[in-house]
């Protein structure tokens, strides 16, 4: 019973982490230290909750999404499953690729984790993406409605409230330097090395995305 009972519990303390890293983050990244197989397991449903929440977030907001519904045979349930699935495998493609170049970088500069650690640390510090998909989004569709997906919609020229979207991406890198600070106890000049080769290579890997 014991042995049934403890990994429960340490999935419902990873799920709560997954909240509490928008407030504690330090706190949270302190746990991802512990890279063995128990831990990670008791992590891998949050992670990947994280990891597909954040994907549609960013699908929503390129230049793709803004012209779904361009075509008149495509109606908002198309909108919905093509965020969905495609945001999802968007965000597990990003996951496994800009994680792999945080384990990278992240080794060049004298680290000893595994390219699993590296990957559940930029999949918690992705965790404002994901919470954008809860408050931004709903909010900014209920404004615009289909013309958000439409070009040339009611929503054209709204810069102000668009790039509201990037203070959550800002916010995820915040995270992501301190998780990288946080787990592998660095100082900053080490720590900003390390977050800027890994923000490097995703930001190729999210240009790369937009031209398939």
């Amino acid at each position: 019973m014991a042995t049934t009972v403890q990994p429960r519990s340490d999935e419902r303390a990873w799920l709560l982490r997954a909240l509490l890293v928008l407030q504690s983050p330090r706190a949270v990244f302190a746990a991802l230290r512990d890279d063995s197989d128990e831990a990670a397991g008791a992590r891998h449903e949050p992670v990947m909750a994280l990891v597909w929440l954040a994907g549609i977030a960013a699908v929503l907001a390129t230049p793709v999404a803004s012209t779904l519904l361009d075509d008149p045979a495509r109606d908002g349930l198309v909108v919905a499953v093509w965020a969905f699935l495609g945001g999802g495998i968007e965000g597990l493609a990003f996951y496994l690729i800009a994680g792999g170049v945080l384990h990278v970088a992240a080794r060049r500069l004298g680290s000893r984790g595994s390219y699993r650690r590296a990957r559940h640390l930029l999949a918690f510090a992705s965790a404002p993406l994901a919470l954008s998909l809860l408050l931004y989004w709903p909010i900014r569709i209920a404004v615009y409605g289909g013309d958000l997906f439409r070009a040339g919609g009611s929503d054209a020229g709204g810069h102000i409230f668009s790039s509201l979207f990037y203070g959550f991406v800002a916010w995820a890198a915040v995270l992501l330097a301190i998780g990288v600070r946080t787990v592998h106890g660095w100082r900053w000049p080490r720590t900003l090395a390390a977050v800027t080769l890994a923000l490097v290579g995703a930001a190729l890997v999210a240009v790369a995305g937009a031209f398939l």
